[in-house]
């Protein structure tokens, strides 16, 4: 099984990498991608954890970025050791803006009642912290029912207490993924806002070279639409489950959400052989 859409606790999942690895071993995934929000310590750490589990991992990073005033999600695969200096120097600066954001997140959390604060949120996310901890802080606090009420309510983008974060451009994070030598793709593309079919053009002649056409929140009617939109294209395909642990405890990692994601077997060897 092949799962290309993970994240360990060096970002908002809650599995550690080497907890990582075991469900890896025990759902019967032999190839792992790491994709962690703006970090590569998951992926660091779970190297020789991999390689001593006979697991195959594949280096991987998700990225914020901002389209059309909206945040979208790009996943960079494949990306070359030698030249990630400068591609790591970028992520620390987008690191230092989460931070900030956290900083005005908390002050605005306080401002409709809510006793968070960021010493909190830290302790749990560290140097990653971001808004699935402050939903953890705010579920056991009682101030909300469940993880999902306290994005819907208070955290997502239209929710009340959204703060904004500095995020850069979808066509800047394809060009520094592709600088890198990595793969570019769209990340669940069922979450982006707007006509995604009309978008593609453009979005291709920004660098994109994959789309996410497999993902737990697709349909298969979804799924197969974006398989159409890739060959359409000439874009490359990826998928994976999105597993973070408890925080989507419906999402199983290789499987998706009660069996609905299948990754074809030969996806990994298609995009080692396309993308160059």
């Amino acid at each position: 099984m092949i799962d290309l859409h993970s994240h360990t606790n060096e970002s908002d999942g809650t599995c550690s990498p080497a907890q990582l690895i075991q469900e890896a071993v025990a759902a019967g995934v032999h190839i792992l991608g790491i994709t962690d929000h703006d970090t590569f310590r998951g992926y660091q750490q779970a190297t020789g954890l991999a390689q001593a589990a006979g697991v195959e991992l594949i280096c991987g990073i998700e990225l914020s970025t901002k389209l059309h005033g909206r945040s979208v999600h790009l996943l960079g695969y494949f990306l070359d050791p030698g030249r990630l200096a400068g591609f790591s120097e970028w992520v620390h600066d987008l690191q230092v803006a989460r931070r900030e954001r956290n900083i005005r997140l908390v002050a605005r959390l306080r401002e409709l009642g809510f006793d968070i604060t960021l010493e909190e949120a830290e302790a749990r996310g560290r140097g990653m912290t971001g808004r699935p901890h402050f939903a953890q802080i705010m579920v056991e606090k009682g101030y909300v029912p469940n993880l999902r009420a306290a994005f819907d309510d208070y955290l997502d983008e239209s929710a009340k207490g959204y703060v904004y974060r500095r995020e850069p451009r979808f066509a800047e994070g394809v060009e520094r993924i592709r600088q890198a030598g990595g793969l570019a793709s769209l990340a669940h593309p069922v979450r982006v806002h707007g006509d995604v079919p009309a978008m593609l053009p453009a979005l291709c002649d920004m660098g994109l070279n994959a789309i996410e056409a497999y993902h737990t929140d697709h349909s298969p009617r979804e799924t197969e639409m974006y398989l159409a939109l890739a060959r359409h294209h000439g874009l490359l395909v990826t998928g994976g489950s999105d597993f973070h642990g408890d925080v989507k405890p419906g999402v199983r990692l290789g499987t998706g959400a009660n069996g609905n994601l299948h990754v074809p077997e030969d996806l990994v060897e298609q995009l080692r052989r396309n993308m160059y």
